[in-house]
């Protein structure tokens, strides 16, 4: 019997309507689309907008839209793996709540927080129930309202951040198509450089901790840009050299869409040229959980069965990590 990979055998993603540019950030805070544009590579992102709406109201519509795709139904998912920094509440889990709201009467599932390298933690957890035999169909969904968590006067933090969801289905492959290895790392002692300082158990809201804007994103940019460059360039090598895979090798690098010079750094790493590349990062800016799944649905239609495709991300905690998979559609 060959051995069963797990293929993404649909791709879909969901950003919303309202557009902040960098034109409307100059009215908010002190910052400039030059500055912003050289040092990041964004020029707008996405926002949701509406009272009461969550990440898992994003990723309704991105998991409709990749069900019909698919042509199957809710209640066919087994398991949902909802990865995400901004969960709609504390609990219960996002991916409770979704898949309540699309009709997965049939899916157990929860939520997994590695930041902005969640996603490809959860294309490789899922994997593992895919190739154990213990499910047929996994849904793994990457979103964020970032929005929600950011400080508006901090224009170290803004002018980076946008909202957006992305959603995989994961299904037994025996061809030899889907994922085929992954790398994940971690390491806590860089949570200073990148976190929330309140919010959690070790510090629950109060009125000091909203007067101090401590439910934000706090970062420490330069920190964290250097050990971003040296451990999601380091990764993505790495998962080249243990498949025996050169630069001519690889059809696609999709890169965690934080920043253009961490995303160049990683493909000069790779030797891999600008035109193997995915990015979209100067429309929806960094989603988190979102930007992998969001690429793989904007560059669909350019893929092609046995494509070589690198994941690779860098998230706060500090987590990083590549996933090898071909694709299989």
């Amino acid at each position: 019997m060959s051995k069963i990979h797990a293929a993404i055998t649909a791709v879909n993603g969901y950003v919303p309507e309202y557009v902040l540019t960098n034109k409307e950030l100059e009215s908010i805070v002190d910052t400039t689309d030059e500055w912003i544009t050289s040092r990041t590579g964004i020029k707008e992102r996405r926002i949701l907008k509406g009272e009461g709406l969550g990440t898992s109201d994003m990723a309704v519509h991105a998991v409709n839209g990749l069900l019909e795709k698919r042509g199957i139904g809710a209640e066919e998912i087994e398991l949902i793996i909802f990865c995400t920094t901004t969960p709609d509440l504390p609990f219960p889990a996002s991916a409770n709540i979704l898949a309540d709201k699309i009709g997965a009467k049939n899916a157990w599932g929860y939520d997994l927080q590695a930041a902005c390298s969640g996603f490809i933690y959860g294309v490789s957890t899922g994997a593992q129930f895919i190739e154990s035999g213990k499910h047929k169909k996994v849904l793994v969904v990457g979103g964020d309202k970032m929005s929600s968590i950011i400080n508006y006067q901090d224009r170290t933090t803004c002018i980076i951040f946008g909202d957006g969801c992305g959603a995989v289905l994961l299904e037994p492959n025996e061809e030899g198509f889907g994922v085929m290895d992954s790398i994940l790392r971690s390491d806590g002692s860089g949570r200073q450089f990148l976190h929330q300082k309140a919010g959690g158990s070790a510090r629950p809201a109060s009125h000091e901790t909203i007067d101090n804007n401590e439910h934000s994103v706090y970062q420490e940019g330069q920190a964290v840009f250097k050990f971003a460059v040296t451990n999601m360039a380091d990764v993505a090598a790495e998962i080249m050299d243990r498949n025996n895979l050169t630069s001519e090798d690889v059809t696609w690098l999709v890169p965690h869409q934080a920043n253009k010079r961490i995303i160049d750094a990683t493909a000069s790493r790779m030797g891999v040229g600008s035109e193997k590349v995915m990015i979209n990062i100067q429309r929806y800016g960094n989603t988190t959980n979102g930007t992998i799944p969001l690429c793989l649905w904007e560059w669909e239609s350019q893929l092609k069965k046995g494509d070589n495709i690198i994941l690779a991300a860098f998230g706060g905690g500090f987590t990083w990590g590549s996933v090898y998979l071909k694709w299989a559609y």
